[in-house]
């Protein structure tokens, strides 16, 4: 309970501030406890919905919610980045499976980086459910891999 429950903290202050990693912790809460697959997977579901939570702010901010020095700079320059919203945001009403397919795959695999597309998601004015939700399962995923994978490794090891 006690490790569900940190890995929640940790997911959500990760998802504020990049510079914490939820997938070390994940990674060493998963081999130090020797967590087996349902404290893995509980640990999985509470640092998804963690992040989920942690990554709504940046949403937010994209959407213009929530004020920024440098969102508020960019937003009233009339230049590229102005344009180049207006492009995205064209293409991601033409096609909302393009943006939540970025969103899913950002959120998976982190390439292109999540934080960005968070942004970018808002800015898009994509659903918040939508994103919450895509955010939700594909974050899970990940984890989920992660905290099981050490004890699938120790499985294979001769012994």
């Amino acid at each position: 309970m006690v490790e569900t429950a940190l890995a929640f903290a940790v997911a959500l202050l990760s998802g504020v501030l990049p510079v914490l990693n939820i997938e070390v912790y994940l990674v060493g809460a998963a081999v130090a406890v020797d967590s087996g697959p349902l404290l893995g997977t509980a640990m999985a579901i509470a640092a998804g919905a963690g992040q989920t939570l942690g990554k709504l702010p940046y949403y937010y901010a994209g959407r213009g919610t929530l004020s920024m020095r440098w969102m508020r700079r960019k937003r009233n320059d009339p230049g590229r980045w102005s344009e180049r919203v207006a492009r995205w945001r064209r293409s991601a009403e033409a096609r909302p499976v393009w943006g939540a397919g970025l969103v899913a795959l950002s959120s998976f695999a982190s390439v292109p980086p999540f934080m960005a597309v968070c942004v970018l998601a808002g800015t898009v004015r994509m659903n918040v459910v939508v994103f919450s939700v895509i955010t939700m399962v594909t974050r899970t995923a990940r984890f989920l891999i992660l905290v099981l994978a050490p004890g699938w490794a120790m499985g294979l090891l001769p012994g």
